[in-house]
């Protein structure tokens, strides 16, 4: 019997069919356990989702390669996803042409902040200059983020795992940052969610209303557009990189 569970298992674990399914799962799961928990920020779906699926991967001996060969359709529709943030943003056109040059200069500076803090508190603590590409974009949208990583010379893997944690703290640490600086206007809400928490903080923007979802959709887009134009240029400049 033993046996036969374990040819089972030695069959389905390659399967990645079975990997796909577990991440639904498991996120599903996640959402319900944080619901019950009184929707606690600090007990994020995502965090949740990540810790489990190290643990089964852990228990199960199976590599990330094996567990991505499933993994990778859901990570396909993080770019369908993120252009259909077009279909808000439209609909709100007329709010954002009219503050069009206030939230440029936001975007850039945003966008900038992120990158060279993140960069210079990791160099300050003796990071190797891998770590230091990895980490530069993770305040953008995956798909960009990674490729972004990738072109600077990071690693990608890690660069995926960075991003998750800035959009999960992001989504811990806004409102009560919101309610610190008393921000009621929903536009500015959602922009520095989006700028911040990149899809994480979009998709907690669009619980608060429609304008605010839509303006972390244009933070998002902003930064990812800045940081995979400005960021090689930047790095490229800097000598001994």
């Amino acid at each position: 019997m033993t046996e036969d569970i374990t040819d089972i298992w030695a069959f389905l674990s390659t399967s990645p069919l079975l990997w796909l399914t577990m991440t639904l799962l498991v996120f599903q799961f996640s959402i319900w356990l944080n619901r019950r928990l009184g929707g606690s920020p600090v007990l994020h779906p995502v965090l949740l989702s990540m810790g489990l699926l190290i643990g089964i991967l852990l228990l199960t001996g199976t590599d990330y390669d094996t567990y991505f060969d499933g993994a990778q359709f859901i990570h396909f529709m993080l770019g369908p996803a993120t252009v259909a943030l077009a279909i808000p943003l439209y609909e709100n056109r007329a709010q954002i042409a009219a503050l069009l040059v206030p939230l440029l200069v936001a975007g850039v500076a945003g966008a900038a902040t992120a990158a060279i803090t993140a960069v210079l508190i990791a160099a300050a603590l003796g990071a190797e200059i891998t770590t230091l590409m990895s980490l530069a974009p993770k305040s953008v949208t995956s798909p960009i983020a990674m490729g972004v990583s990738e072109k600077l010379g990071g690693l990608p893997s890690l660069t995926a795992a960075l991003v998750l944690l800035t959009g999960a703290i992001g989504c811990m640490t806004a409102p009560a940052v919101i309610r610190l600086l008393r921000i009621r206007d929903d536009r500015v809400k959602g922009f520095a969610m989006g700028i911040t928490a990149h899809g994480f903080g979009t998709a907690q923007a669009f619980g608060i209303s429609a304008t605010a979802g839509a303006f972390a959709g244009l933070g998002l887009t902003m930064a990812g557009i800045i940081t995979a134009f400005l960021l090689p240029l930047v790095v490229n400049w800097l000598p001994g990189l």
